[in-house]
């Protein structure tokens, strides 16, 4: 009689091992069984949402651009080139007369691109961005669509000023902090956005 209590204790122990070590997915098992065994699953409500943000640039105080000082760094557009030809300026001479200090201008390869498609009534135009002192800035992307180019440019690297007419451009590069904008006015540049501790005085 003790022998039988025993095999049936044994049974049922190894029993209740089965249940324990069977798969939740497996076809002996109850609907309800199965669900015991499932992790319950997290509510959307409950996890962390992640925001996308892009880095701010280390250039930034504040509103104030820190890069941004003599020997100044001009990204120039294919229309302030066009505009200075009709205003019969100088784009270096006049660069430094109005900032008061040493000027680079720089040209990407979308630019001198732009202007090559516009053809023989450019030439000017051309002839004056290849002069030596215009620095050459190489694209590494396709297409060339100068105003996405600069705007691109500007937005990773916060030392340039950009010297353009077009009112699109102007109106995205306003949207990035501490780019400041030149243009040509009547007979001379004019610049926007710059900063207090670096404009130039007698303005």
């Amino acid at each position: 009689m003790g022998n039988k209590n025993q095999v049936k204790r044994l049974q049922k122990q190894r029993a209740s091992l089965l249940r324990r070590t069977i798969k939740p997915t497996d076809s002996r098992l109850k609907p309800t069984d199965r669900s015991k065994g499932k992790p319950k699953k997290k509510r959307d409500d409950d996890e962390p949402k992640l925001i996308d943000r892009p880095q701010g640039s280390s250039a930034m105080f504040f509103q104030y651009n820190t890069q941004l000082g003599p020997p100044y760094h001009i990204l120039v557009d294919t229309n302030f080139v066009n505009f200075s030809i009709k205003n019969k300026l100088d784009i270096i001479k006049t660069m430094m007369d109005c900032l008061y200090a040493k000027c680079i201008p720089y040209i990407t390869d979308c630019v001198v691109a732009e202007l090559e498609k516009l053809g023989q009534k450019y030439k000017l135009a051309l002839r004056i961005i290849k002069d030596p002192r215009f620095e050459r800035l190489h694209c590494l992307h396709r297409g060339t669509y100068a105003d996405d180019c600069l705007v691109q440019r500007v937005t990773q690297h916060k030392c340039y000023i950009v010297a353009t007419n077009d009112k699109d451009l102007k109106r995205r590069i306003r949207k990035i902090p501490g780019v400041p904008i030149m243009n040509v006015a009547v007979n001379r540049y004019v610049v926007e956005r710059m900063p207090d501790a670096f404009e130039p005085m007698g303005k």
